[in-house]
């Protein structure tokens, strides 16, 4: 399974970015899908959370300003950031979950500026 993340980049504060990542296989209607992040010199967090039975879970960090959503005809998940903050900056990963197997992309990375 190979996923590959895009739509990082370089924003103001404030300002919104949409992630975007392609999965693969004939598994991926059957996978819950994430979105991680890694900022400098901190641990890898979870993000957003789209299961495969719909629904969506997110960290209290990211509430209210970020959206999952997923397309399982396009195999795609998305991840809308909206008021972004600086310390949303981080690398983003996406991660496909088939009944506790993991896969990953490559991270993406979002910076936003103050």
């Amino acid at each position: 399974v190979q996923l590959q993340a895009s739509g990082g980049g370089l924003v103001q504060a404030g300002g919104s970015l949409r992630l975007s990542c392609a999965g693969s296989g004939s598994i991926f209607s059957d996978s819950a899908m994430r979105w991680y992040r890694q900022a400098p010199g901190k641990q890898r967090e979870l993000v957003a959370t789209f299961t495969a039975a719909g629904r969506t879970s997110y960290a209290d960090s990211v509430k209210g300003r970020f959206t999952i959503s997923r397309d399982n005809a396009k195999k795609m998940v998305y991840l809308q950031m909206n008021s972004l903050k600086p310390e949303d900056t981080a690398d983003y990963y996406c991660n496909q979950n088939y009944f506790g197997y993991d896969y990953w992309g490559q991270g993406t990375l979002v910076t936003v500026s103050s």
